[in-house]
């Protein structure tokens, strides 16, 4: 063969330039996402913090959403508490309106209940005074007025004595029964008296309630001159209405009264010890 013959070269192709360069970029493009997919693994605190990221949006919705609910809540929750307490008030009010109602109207029957009571007391306590003053009347009636013969008493005072009959009888000869029993203070029989507790039980056997005190009793019946006395007569010692002591006139001049503890009940002249004045009962 020829020196200048043509000998196929069997030198590989030159690779152009333009496929090296591409063939170049993608080899960076890999080992670039090698890198980084090599860091990401590396630093784990990485993925959260993007992941943090991508969510906040929502988050950030959910809260505006919870808040705007507990505002709604709160809302509903003071309007609620608003009309209950309103109810609440009109139920008190309404509760206290009965209570004061209520209260006014025992009041009113408590002073109608005591005013009807002391009407019937009153009623009751004028029934027995009519009845004490038609046993008095009654008893006037059956005495004997004094007689034209009758002289002075045997207390030479000149009083006039008329004979007692009827109610004045029943006092008289009770209280004459009493003589020689002794004299207790608070004393009201049957044993024993005192002035006050004599005349009163005397005075009870003619059906007439008197007072238990000599200052009450001495305020009784209509005031009479001791030169007028008639048997049953009340005697009293000291001012009418405030009288220290008590007894009857029994006629005669003379009066029975429970005395004092020494002498006890007796029947003694009006000279042995004159009273102050005396009242008619009867």
């Amino acid at each position: 063969m020829s020196h200048t013959a043509h000998i196929p070269s069997h030198r590989k192709p030159r690779r152009s330039t333009s496929k090296l360069a591409v063939r170049a970029g993608v080899a960076g493009g890999v080992l670039s996402t090698l890198a980084m997919a090599g860091t990401a693994s590396a630093s784990p605190s990485a993925e959260p913090v993007a992941e943090t990221t991508l969510e906040m949006p929502v988050l950030s919705l959910d809260l505006t959403a919870d808040v705007a609910s507990a505002v709604t809540t709160a809302a509903e929750n003071t309007r609620v508490a608003a009309v209950e307490a309103a109810v609440t008030g009109e139920l008190n009010a309404q509760e206290e309106s009965a209570r004061s109602g209520a209260a006014a109207e025992a009041k009113q029957a408590k002073e109608e209940a005591q005013q009807k009571a002391e009407k019937k007391a009153k009623e009751e306590a004028d029934r027995k005074a009519e009845a004490q003053r038609a046993t008095r009347s009654a008893g006037r009636t059956t005495l004997q007025t004094a007689s034209a013969s009758a002289g002075t008493s045997d207390d030479g005072e000149g009083t006039v004595t008329a004979p007692a009959t009827g109610s004045a009888s029943a006092i008289i000869n009770f209280a004459r029964n009493q003589v020689g029993k002794a004299y207790v203070m608070g004393g009201t029989g049957p044993s024993s008296y005192d002035c006050s507790g004599l005349v009163q039980a005397a005075y009870r056997q003619a059906g007439i309630s008197l007072p238990r005190m000599s200052q009450d009793q001495s305020s009784e019946g209509t005031s009479v001159s001791l030169s007028n006395l008639q048997p049953g007569d009340v005697l009293y010692w000291g001012s009418r209405g405030n009288a220290y002591h008590v007894a009857l006139y029994v006629g005669g001049g003379k009066f029975i009264g429970a005395q004092n503890p020494s002498t006890g009940i007796v029947e003694r002249s009006l000279s042995y010890d004159m009273p102050t004045g005396a009242v008619r009962i009867l």
